[in-house]
């Protein structure tokens, strides 16, 4: 039985890696398949892929997923406008601080 359980940090990909290179399937997990990828840039992460001992299918997977897990600017901004507090605007703060600073 496939275990969903991540580490502390929530990684699935371990996992996922151990259970392909045991040559099983996921069905129902969607993949991803990218064209067109520049000559230069595939020989890149190839090399990388390699020096972390990992396959291209498994370095990319990795970096995927690392990256779908940690929020983007804009969704760290819309979180924080959606938290209950104040209601100053950007430059309201922006002049109240520079009161403040330059106050002796």
């Amino acid at each position: 039985m496939l275990h969903w359980s991540g580490s502390a940090r929530g990684s699935l990909a371990p996992k996922c890696i151990q259970w392909r290179r045991n040559g099983a399937t996921m069905a129902g997990v969607p993949s991803v398949q990218i064209k067109d990828v520049p000559a230069d840039v595939h020989a890149v992460l190839r090399q990388r892929a390699a020096a972390a001992g990992q396959s291209l299918q498994e370095y990319l997977l990795g970096r995927l997923v690392a990256d779908a897990r940690r929020p983007s600017l804009e969704e760290v901004l819309d979180r924080a406008r959606q938290r209950a507090g104040g209601s100053t605007s950007f430059s309201e703060a922006a002049r109240l601080i520079r009161a403040d600073r330059d106050e002796p």
